[in-house]
């Protein structure tokens, strides 16, 4: 594929976050962009602003007809998409160039230097940090996020073109189609099972991942991980390290060890401990690249954060309300190990929404487990995305394994009233579905 004999991209699932940093990027470079989705959210209507042209209809009469040139038009598709799509089956039976999100990706990191952060957690913060990092440094350089940074207000962060900073994303083995020079691994925990069958399969795919690297020098492992690589880790024995951890006015202070020296006086705003193993490993890929240290320093301090990433909306002496994207108990976990780390002896009330009837019953005694932690906990049913129904997999069927004693299974219309009638300090909205939706609601009510 030839990028410049492209002047039209046509995006079926266009409101992707993976999909919508895209076309954000082919605006930015003077393309055509258009697209379909299923219904007007907050980034469709942020794209529209911008000027691209989005429907909501799966129906080609709405494609305007500039886009119905083979020769000179790229037609990008999400796997969330089904392939009997009316849209996606027109330009596939037409002789379009059609490509997955994954391959078009590819091809950017292809004809740059990459920067790609893989893992089953992390990707999102990790990537949002190097690629906030690069830009206070100045760097010739793109990235696409997973999230939106509360720093740009976007999933897109453009400095130049030489470099790109990627999410190497496990799910449909789509990170197979990049071509890193630097990587990181955060985490290797079991995950779309639905995909690989079982955990050694997909272990499998990240030593594939990791063996697409040029130098092997620049891979960046999680201490603990089974790949050789340049080890990182908070308060362990690795290459990077970070020490002397002091929390001050809910901000982390630390020193990080580096192969070379150690570096005393840094601050970074995001709370857990799995935050700061993705602060070091950003900062480690940067300043293995030769980046001005004072920069790095100057960009983890300065970093604010990514939309639905533990994401304060009410922060008061009575009642705090967070936000975050956890949709797997290892997640979970890690807002837990936040939550109660910066409030630890105060109440909190858990609302979850279950991701995947597939991931909900392969992880259910996990899920269980790490939900019970919370001293109260309200489930909502289970967000299906692209599945079918599981017979038997079911929220209440989730619940009656959970071990907490305050627990119950509610409807997402009474989010509020459920929040009114507890007396938790800690408000805390979790899950990937569309329980992102309710958030400002739940604030305004609240609040």
């Amino acid at each position: 594929m030839d990028l410049d004999k492209i002047h039209n991209v046509y995006f079926v699932g266009i409101g992707g976050i993976g999909m919508s940093a895209l076309a954000r990027y082919f605006h930015e470079i003077g393309k055509q962009v258009a697209g379909y989705d299923k219904t007007p959210t907050k980034i469709t209507l942020a794209l529209e602003q911008m000027g691209i042209a989005i429907h909501y209809e799966d129906a080609i009469e709405a494609v305007s007809d500039d886009f119905k040139d083979v020769a000179t038009t790229l037609v990008v598709y999400t796997p969330a998409v089904q392939k009997s799509h009316g849209e996606l089956s027109y330009f596939m039976a037409n002789s379009f160039l059609v490509q997955k999100r994954a391959e078009v990706l590819g091809l950017i990191t292809k004809n740059t230097f990459c920067f790609a952060v893989a893992g089953t957690h992390g990707k999102t913060t990790t990537s949002s940090i190097l690629g906030h990092l690069l830009k206070v440094c100045n760097a010739d350089m793109t990235a696409f996020l997973g999230g939106i940074t509360e720093n740009y207000h976007s999933n897109l962060i453009v400095n130049g073109s030489e470099m790109s900073v990627v999410e190497a994303d496990e799910f449909d083995r789509s990170f197979l189609q990049l071509s890193p020079d630097v990587a990181c691994v955060t985490s290797m925990d079991a995950d779309h099972l639905d995909i690989y069958g079982e955990a050694d399969e997909l272990e499998k795919s990240f030593v594939e991942f990791s063996d697409k690297l040029p130098n092997k020098n620049k891979l960046f492992v999680k201490n603990g991980l089974p790949l050789k690589g340049v080890t990182y880790g908070v308060n362990e024995d690795a290459d990077y390290c970070i020490q002397d951890v002091k929390i001050v006015d809910g901000i982390y202070h630390f020193s990080i060890k580096t192969p070379k020296e150690l570096l005393s006086n840094i601050q970074f705003n995001l709370p857990g401990q799995h935050n700061l193993n993705n602060a070091l490993v950003a900062f480690a890929m940067a300043y293995d690249h030769g980046f001005r240290v004072s920069k790095l320093i100057e960009g983890l301090a300065s970093f604010k954060g990514v939309e639905r990433r533990f994401t304060y909306h009410i922060k008061t002496d009575d009642l705090v309300y967070i936000d975050d994207y956890a949709h797997h108990p290892m997640e979970i976990n890690a807002v837990y190990q936040a939550v109660t780390e910066m409030y630890p002896n105060d109440k909190v009330l858990v609302i979850f929404q279950p991701h995947l009837y597939s991931r909900t019953q392969d992880f259910a005694a996990d899920f269980a487990a790490s939900l019970s932690q919370f001293d109260e906990v309200c489930l909502l049913d289970i967000y299906p995305a692209r599945e079918l129904p599981i017979e038997g997999v079911t929220s209440a069927w989730l619940l009656g394994q959970m071990s907490s004693k305050n627990k119950k299974l509610i409807a997402k219309k009474d989010i509020i009233s459920e929040i009114k009638k507890s007396n938790a300090k800690i408000i805390l909205t979790i899950g990937a579905g569309d329980i992102g939706a309710e958030v400002l609601l739940i604030k305004e009510k609240i609040g």
